[in-house]
């Protein structure tokens, strides 16, 4: 039986999608339409510090976070163009905005669908005419992420969003199932081929560059868990981080890397009139 509640959270609207059976998800619509719960056979598969949650002038540490319209940061927090210089925060403003809750359902599955439009605020960092609808969908031990990226401006819109999820553990060596043969080491910016990869002393990220077959998995050992993500062909990059001292692991999929909104290269170009539309799903056995 799937359900959909809502409660408070402090100043938030929390919506609580249930498969009563096994999982249950926590959404906040309001605080930049993120994910700050996801429960698996009663274990918590996200990490959240509560206090940046409710804290509105932070970065919320935890759960989802949205990327859009860019993941990563700008090289001196701007980009140009058409000659006009914008500046934008790191990973972007989605995560920084209310999103409205324009759908629920609870036949077949639990499922909410979350809408960020573009208005005057956002014109002034990004200027493009855009809705983004997000489709949370909980069924079973699977949450599947449905994206639709809408350009209602009259020019091809240039992006790439991602995700940030938050995994619960202090296990920060891994070996990833995941074909791939190189990354990028953020803390000395060096390629290196790739291989078992461990965060637990490192303050920088790491880029994997050419991840195959669109899906990988890894262990929270914690709970004797495996973690399976699917992604869409846009999903170019994953990005692994982590805090030293704290218990989790990022492990992020993303269309772009920092830089490529400077070149506007290798990135989505979403023409006018038209959508993208992909998937992101994190399965947990």
């Amino acid at each position: 039986m799937y359900k959909i509640n809502q409660s408070q959270l402090g100043d938030y609207t929390v919506y609580e999608l249930n498969d009563q059976e096994v999982s249950s998800l926590k959404v906040i619509p309001e605080r930049g339409g993120i994910i700050v719960g996801f429960q698996v056979d009663g274990e918590d598969i996200l990490y959240l510090n509560e206090e940046t949650l409710l804290n509105p002038e932070a970065n919320v540490r935890g759960g989802i976070p949205i990327l859009f319209p860019i993941c990563g940061a700008l090289e001196n927090g701007e980009y140009t163009y058409k000659g006009k210089t914008y500046q934008m925060k790191n990973h972007g403003f989605a995560r920084n905005m209310a999103w409205e809750v324009v759908g629920e359902n609870t036949e077949g599955r639990a499922s909410i669908t979350l809408k960020l439009s573009s208005n005057e605020v956002t014109k002034k960092v990004y200027p493009f005419d855009f809705d983004v609808l997000f489709t949370y969908q909980l069924k079973g031990r699977e949450l599947i992420i449905l994206q639709e990226y809408v350009n209602r401006s009259d020019e091809p819109m240039p992006m790439y969003a991602g995700f940030h999820p938050y995994f619960k553990t202090s296990k920060k060596s891994i070996v990833y199932d995941l074909e791939a043969t190189q990354y990028l080491d953020y803390n000395d910016m060096e390629v290196k081929p790739y291989q078992e990869l461990d965060l637990s002393t490192e303050k920088e990220a790491f880029l994997i560059l050419d991840p195959k077959g669109n899906e990988l998995s890894f262990p929270l050992e914690e709970i004797q868990k495996k973690v399976t993500m699917k992604y869409g062909e846009e999903f170019n990059y994953i990005v692994l981080w982590s805090e030293i001292g704290k218990d989790f692991l990022c492990v992020e999929p993303w269309m772009g890397k920092m830089g490529d909104f400077k070149t506007m290269e290798n990135i989505p170009l979403v023409e006018p009139g038209e959508s993208l539309v992909t998937v992101v799903s994190i399965s947990v056995d």
